[in-house]
């Protein structure tokens, strides 16, 4: 069973420190502060993501399942990615569970700290990662 996501103050500090040292540039290169406008505030809001590429294109992860960003996500239509003082606004489509299948496998392999939060392993067919996407949804940057 996969671990529920839960906003404390541990989880704050250290969303916190990501979003710092991403703005200055510093640590992993996939990673980047996504903002998007809130669906019925209008206000901005900002988290520390990770995007995967291959083939010349990229993909962002719900990683931590269908969160706040997630839902403004898809109400918006486009997101903000900033990352060592360079920022570029870029609109989003998510992808449906097939096509899913390889980021999903990709982003597993590639940032282990979230595996706890995936009902997959690096053995789960491709049906199992195609039953992930509900609960992380993937969205292609266009």
């Amino acid at each position: 069973m996969a671990k529920t996501y839960r906003i404390g103050f541990g989880t704050r500090m250290i969303n916190g420190v990501f979003r710092t040292m991403t703005r200055f540039g510093i640590g992993k290169d996939y990673r980047y502060i996504l903002t998007v406008r809130g669906r019925k505030t209008g206000r901005l809001f900002s988290t520390p993501v990770d995007v995967m590429s291959a083939g010349g294109e990229r993909w962002v992860v719900g990683a931590y399942g269908v969160s706040n960003w997630v839902r403004n996500a898809r109400a918006a239509g486009e997101i903000e990615l900033s990352r060592g003082g360079k920022s570029q606004s870029v609109r989003v489509a998510e992808l449906g569970p097939e096509e899913s299948v390889p980021v999903l496998r990709q982003y597993w392999r590639e940032v282990p700290v979230t595996r706890a939060y995936f009902d997959v392993t690096g053995d789960s067919t491709d049906e199992e990662f195609a039953a992930e996407s509900v609960r992380h949804p993937v969205f292609r940057l266009v």
